[in-house]
């Protein structure tokens, strides 16, 4: 089968490997109906010394049930479901706390040579703990909306229930990449009152604004801190949610949050040390954040991308055959496109 592989920054390949097969009893395999290009994959293919053995590339997946391990009692081949970016057993004391990401039987897609998501086929390890079923037809256009929650849509939402986005509030989202777009709307149907987006392509920004950004700032670093406390009467926002991952943005973010306020980051780290000191501690700012367990955010989100009432769908504004993936990864790094659907 076909499937993607990095090889070192900016060679990315579709290579022909064996087609996943069932390694244990809790597996599933998937038929790939759509896989996407995130964000995070861009890390590795700017940067990513070179690996002969190449990694296998993507983690958001939408597949048909092809076949299923021994143990596997909540699916059936056949079954259109979706798979988020972590795999865990959803039985676990971690699982149960709703920390699905520190699973005691946690599972990434690719490595090791084995493929990732971005192919024909993939293997999901713990099929009942990750897997959802999907509620539309394979052809519906709601499908796109429904592949955010495997990653982005989970993703954004997670930067604000750990900062607690309540009614009323004013958030700050920096980064108008598809992450920090699907913050704004989950800000939005959390209640926030004002939500500033910090970004500077224009037609990203329109869609925040779409999503409920009512501000929007385009300067960074000294010039973005001041901005928002402009916009803020001087004491900055009490929630900023951090959607980027780098030194420079979470400085912003510390610089301009309100004291005693919360920046929470999901922005993949780029940096070895969070720039903190003593200035931050007089403030007493709450810093949290982490990777999303989006599997506890699923059953939650769904209902309201079958209801319409949000679109997380529209951070896709391109479209690609598995064979052309090296021009998606292109396309993004150069931010030509927001964020890719690939499929086969």
């Amino acid at each position: 089968m076909r499937a993607t592989f990095l090889y070192g920054a900016g060679d990315v390949r579709v290579v022909d490997v064996p087609e996943p097969t069932l390694v244990a009893p809790t597996n599933a395999i998937l038929s790939v109906v759509l896989a996407c290009i995130c964000g995070s994959d861009l890390w590795d293919y700017q940067a990513m010394p070179d690996n002969p053995g190449g990694r296998g590339k993507g983690h958001e997946v939408i597949g048909v049930v092809e076949s299923i391990g021994a143990e596997v009692i909540d699916f059936a081949v056949g079954d259109l479901v979706l798979a988020p970016f972590v795999c865990s057993d959803n039985t676990c004391d971690f699982c149960q706390e709703g920390l699905h990401s520190s699973c005691r039987n946690v599972s990434f897609f690719g490595g090791d040579g084995t493929p990732g998501a971005q192919a024909e086929k993939v293997r999901i390890q713990q099929a009942d703990g990750t897997l959802v079923k999907v509620p539309v037809s394979v052809d519906s256009p709601l499908l796109p909306s429904i592949l955010t929650l495997t990653d982005v849509m989970c993703t954004g939402h997670h930067a604000a229930v750990c900062a607690d986005v309540s009614p009323g509030d004013t958030v700050v989202v920096i980064g108008d990449g598809a992450v920090g777009l699907c913050a704004v709307i989950a800000a939005k149907r959390r209640g926030a009152e004002r939500i500033i987006l910090m970004g500077r392509h224009t037609a990203r920004t329109d869609l925040g604004r779409e999503f409920g950004a009512t501000d929007v700032v385009a300067e960074r670093d000294e010039e973005g801190v001041a901005k928002v406390r402009e916009l803020t009467g001087g004491d900055g926002a009490a929630k900023v949610l951090e959607c980027v991952g780098t030194s420079s943005t979470i400085s912003m973010a510390l610089g301009i949050c309100r004291d005693g306020g919360v920046v929470s980051c999901v922005g993949a780290p780029q940096y070895s040390e969070a720039p903190l000191n003593f200035g931050t501690f007089l403030r007493n700012i709450t810093v949290t954040g982490g990777v999303a367990p989006a599997r506890a955010y699923i059953d939650e989100l769904m209902p309201d991308i079958l209801a319409g009432t949000i679109n997380p769908g529209k951070v896709f504004d391109q479209e690609i055959t598995l064979d052309d993936v090296a021009v998606g990864y292109k396309a993004m790094a150069d931010r030509q496109a927001l964020k890719t659907i690939v499929r086969p």
